[in-house]
Parts: structure tokens; C-alpha cells; sequence
């Protein structure tokens, strides 16, 4: 093996000095003496093979594509979520009233968002349990236990903020991508869409998210809650309110160093203060959903 390849690197020199004059020729003959070196050597190590090669090279290719996808196909890709939700029997609250509150809450951040022309769609999920996510799209649930537990709007803003701050952040595709390549999900074909959105749900409804992609959506939560006009403090007061309480929201084991999130909001709010007042009536917000 090896004298093959000395008779080859020395007619890469004989060409080399028969073609001097040819300067086009230099990148050429050295990548392929770079080529002939590297891969001609034995390996100590176990063989890989081409086919192994090429479909890691594909993964990696297929993966990065999750976070470029058009604003038309991550809705659709949104939309295949929130009935795959359905089917699995979530039941989403089906009164117009509420619905509608939320929904103004959502579009007013949506506003003051980093995506403003993305169609978003906010629904509330008839359970008790104090819980809110979004998938990707546009789709964002809050759950009628965690409205309950809220004292005013603008805490209720605060969180549907921050689940609005996830998706303009492309957290989930993100996270789709890093999970697919380290599972093997993908082939030369990519993601099929079946795979992609159970693997969405599990990440979305399931798994917690990443520290930086928390900090990350309290960021851009917190710049459309002052934009918006909500009053900053809110956004502390009602995640105060739930880690001292004495039960364990699932909003919270699902977003984890809680703690440290509210020091690094009180930072944000100390650096960037804002006038808002809005959303702190408690009597107005009992009214709104319990129509």
C-alpha cells in the first residue's frame, strides 16, 4: 500500500516540474498531494466506511435546514402539530370569549416582537394545571390553570411573552435539529414529516428547555412586555409568586434555574426601565376570564 502511493506523490512531482510554468495547475496538485497523504495511510483506527461518511455529512446537512425554513413552512409545520396535539386528545377550551382575551393579549406582544408579520395562534388548554408552551409557527397554548393563578394581565402577558419569545427565537427548530442528527433520525431524504412532528411535540410539551434558550425567550419576553406597555415588575412578581408556591407548577419543572432567571430580569428591567403601567387592575382580569 504505502509503495503505491510514494510512486504516486512522486509523478504528482514530476508533474509538478513538468508543468512549472503553469501556475493554474498549483492549487490543484496540492490538494490532491494533501488528499493522497492523508487518506492514502493506513488507519489505525477502525475503518469508516464512504456510505458512513456521506450519511453523517447528510444529517448534518438536513438538520441545519430545520432552522431555515420559510415563514409558510414552519406554520405548516406548526399546523401538523397542533392536530397531532388534538389527536392525542388535549382539549382546547372552546369558549369564544376567552379565547378572543387571549388572543388580544398575544397579537398586542406580537406587535412588539421580532417577527410581527408571522400569523400567530393562541389557545387555551382546558386544565387545571399551571403550564404554558409553544411549538413553532405561531402556536402557543396557555393552560386555564395558569391563567387562573395569575393576579393581573400584565403576568399573564409575561408568560405568553415568553412563549412567544421561543418561537421568534427559532427555539424548538433548533433544538428538532440537534436532537434529530443526535438520534439518527435523519436520511438522505430529511426529516420525514411524521418523525418531525413527534419529535417537536416531545421536545415542545415534554422536555425541558436549555438555559441560553430560556434567558433568551425572558429577553425577548421582557422587550415586548414593555414595548407592549405591561408593567415590567409583573414579569418578576408572578414568577415569584410561583417558585414560592407550595405546589409545583409544571410551567416551572419544565423551565428550569428559575432563580437565576428572575436575578437576570431584574438586571434587564434595571438596565432598560420602562413607564408601562398597564394590565396590574386584579378586579378587571377576574372579570375577563370568568366571562
Amino acid at each position: 500500500m504505502s509503495s503505491s502511493i510514494d510512486y504516486f506523490s512522486a509523478a504528482i512531482f514530476i508533474m509538478f516540474k513538468q508543468h512549472l510554468r503553469h501556475r493554474w495547475l498549483y492549487p490543484i496538485l496540492s490538494l490532491t498531494l494533501v488528499f493522497t497523504i492523508a487518506f492514502g495511510q493506513p488507519l489505525v483506527a477502525q475503518a469508516i466506511s464512504w456510505a458512513d461518511l456521506l450519511r453523517g455529512g447528510l444529517q448534518v446537512i438536513q438538520g441545519i435546514q430545520l432552522t431555515r425554513l420559510s415563514d409558510s413552512q414552519e406554520v405548516d409545520l406548526g399546523r401538523q402539530m397542533n392536530a397531532q396535539l388534538s389527536s392525542q386528545g388535549i382539549r382546547l377550551l372552546r369558549d369564544p370569549s376567552l379565547n378572543q382575551y387571549v388572543n388580544t393579549i398575544g397579537q398586542r406582544l406580537v406587535r412588539n416582537s421580532d417577527r410581527p408579520n408571522l400569523p400567530f395562534t393562541f389557545q387555551v388548554v382546558d386544565n387545571k394545571s399551571i403550564n404554558a408552551f409553544a411549538t413553532t409557527g405561531g402556536y402557543v397554548y396557555v393552560h386555564r390553570g395558569l391563567m387562573e393563578a395569575a393576579d393581573n394581565e400584565a403576568q399573564l402577558a409575561s408568560v405568553i411573552g415568553h412563549e412567544i419569545g421561543h418561537i421568534t427565537g427559532g427555539h424548538l427548530l433548533a433544538q428538532m435539529r440537534k436532537s434529530a442528527v443526535q438520534r439518527g433520525l435523519l436520511t438522505a431524504g430529511g426529516l420525514n414529516r411524521s418523525t418531525a412532528v413527534n419529535l417537536g411535540l416531545q421536545l415542545a410539551v415534554n422536555l425541558p428547555n436549555n438555559r441560553n434558550d430560556e434567558y433568551d425567550a425572558d429577553r425577548r419576553g421582557l422587550t415586548m412586555i414593555s414595548r407592549a406597555g405591561y408593567a415590567q415588575s409583573e414579569v418578576v412578581a408572578f414568577m415569584q409568586k410561583l417558585l414560592s408556591s407550595r405546589s409545583s407548577p409544571a410551567f416551572l419543572s419544565n423551565h428550569p434555574a428559575t432563580s437565576d432567571r428572575i436575578v437576570r430580569l431584574r438586571q434587564m428591567i434595571a438596565s432598560t426601565p420602562a413607564r408601562g403601567s398597564d394590565g396590574v387592575n386584579p378586579t378587571a382580569y377576574r372579570s375577563a376570564i370568568s366571562r
